[in-house]
């Protein structure tokens, strides 16, 4: 598994030269949030389709 400065300089090298520092920014952002996800679905901290209409259905009332 890749640290954290791996991964940042990994992503960075294949980013396109005209790349803005809020572009990198939003793309660490991203990335993060998808390996918090992953995280949750493997320690099964998530909802099934089913139990989130539920919940839907009692937030909209």
């Amino acid at each position: 598994m890749l640290t954290v400065k791996e991964t940042v300089i990994s992503l960075v090298k294949k980013l396109p030269d005209n790349f803005t520092l809020e572009d990198i920014m939003e793309h660490l952002y991203v990335q993060q949030k998808i390996l918090k996800g992953q995280g949750q679905l493997e320690a099964g901290q998530f909802y099934t389709h089913e139990e989130a209409k539920e919940l839907m259905k009692e937030w909209l009332r």
